[in-house]
């Protein structure tokens, strides 16, 4: 098949920095069967074309009339040799796929990965939080064929507004990141606790460090790595400075994939403290290097607890404080938990995410060949509106 993804950037050239490895791992093997093509929304200033893994990458880039571009290389791409599918991954890669599918009529996929059905106003988080996002997400969900989100939790808001969705988690490349089996924790030494994400309010890096606080008052053994770019200019390290933390968190910042495993396989528990995840993959990645997780109850973490995670309510520092020293202090469990986990893993990886999206690719085909692709529906966006979806 000839495949089209449309993607915000995490597409770099050099396939190491600046890229998001879920979708390096499904661009890979997909471009091992099929003619792939992937329109990236600005990963670079300028626009241009360059092969990665097999798959041929056309960036926009950023500067202005960055859309009339996409429109013009799709479109000779298009009267080259027609697509079969247009993927878009995030929600504003939705609406340009909505438009694409409806201007060729070349069926939509559209997998929503982060924000698009939430709006977390106190901290401007979401595609919901404008009209002009509320506009958005109705135009990619409307403008799709199928929908498909990675979580039961995301089909929970995605269905709160209107959108039927299938479950295709995106899961880990094995052979990128091998699994290990769940390691005994030595308990000599100070826990060894992890939290992986860019330093930003929905990642709640507060609720993080009274947690820390917390588990330190109490007189709980433990070093805290936190990986993940920082936004907030130090000031969450003053915070975790000022409670006392100065000497238990070590700040990582972003880190390359190899960098990152040697971290999680010293890790003896993951936290998540989000207040929204359509995932997350960190979750997956930890439970196959053997780390069980503590989390809010969001994405794999909610769809996992209690047998294979411990979920505790968004924003409750003493609950996830109280939970992980709990685990902390019960081996046999939280061996248990960390097997448990890597069984769920072991069972939605890479390739099965590739599998599941060739074989909706393979029925949207079908259906465009038997009855023809309409594309967007703009009466569905305004029902859709209307019905403050």
């Amino acid at each position: 098949m000839r495949l089209a993804l449309v993607l915000q950037g995490g597409v770099d050239r050099g396939g190491v920095d600046r890229v998001i490895p879920s979708r390096l791992w499904i661009l890979e093997r997909l471009a091992h069967r099929h003619d792939v093509h992937v329109f990236g929304l600005g990963q670079d200033e300028e626009a241009g074309d360059w092969e990665l893994l097999g798959a041929r990458v056309h960036d926009v880039g950023t500067a202005p009339r960055k859309s009339r571009r996409l429109l013009a290389r799709f479109g000779a791409l298009h009267r080259e040799a027609p697509f079969d599918v247009v993927h878009a991954f995030f929600g504003w890669p939705g609406v340009y796929a909505a438009v694409l599918g409806r201007r060729h009529r070349v069926p939509v996929l559209y997998s929503p990965c982060g924000g698009e059905f939430v709006a977390l106003r106190d901290i401007g988080y979401g595609m919901r939080c404008t009209l002009v996002g509320r506009v958005g997400s109705a135009v990619a969900a409307a403008g799709a064929a199928r929908v498909t989100v990675a979580t039961p939790h995301m089909q929970r808001l995605a269905e709160a507004r209107g959108v039927r969705t299938e479950r295709v988690p995106l899961g880990v490349a094995l052979d990128r990141w091998p699994a290990a089996a769940p390691r005994p924790r030595d308990p000599s030494r100070p826990a060894r606790l992890l939290h992986v994400g860019d330093l930003r309010p929905v990642k709640d890096q507060g609720t993080l460090l009274a947690a820390a606080a917390r588990l330190f008052g109490a007189g709980v053994p433990f070093t805290l790595d936190v990986a993940g770019a920082d936004t907030t200019r130090g000031a969450t390290a003053r915070v975790a400075a000022t409670l006392g933390l100065g000497d238990v968190v070590r700040w990582h910042g972003t880190l390359r994939h190899d960098a990152l495993r040697a971290l999680v396989d010293q890790a003896d528990v993951l936290l998540v403290t989000s207040r929204h995840e359509a995932g997350p993959l960190v979750v997956l990645e930890a439970a196959l290097a053997g780390v069980p997780t503590v989390g809010t109850a969001v994405g794999h973490v909610a769809e996992w607890a209690p047998h294979a995670a411990v979920a505790v309510p968004v924003g409750d520092a003493a609950a996830l404080a109280r939970e992980t020293a709990a685990l902390l202090a019960d081996e046999p469990r939280r061996l248990a938990l960390a097997a448990a986990a890597q069984r769920l893993a072991l069972g939605i990886d890479a390739d099965a995410t590739v599998a599941a999206f060739e074989r909706i690719y393979g029925e949207l085909r079908e259906t465009r060949a038997a009855r023809g692709w309409r594309g967007l529906d703009t009466r569905r966006v305004l029902r859709m509106l209307l019905s403050n979806v």
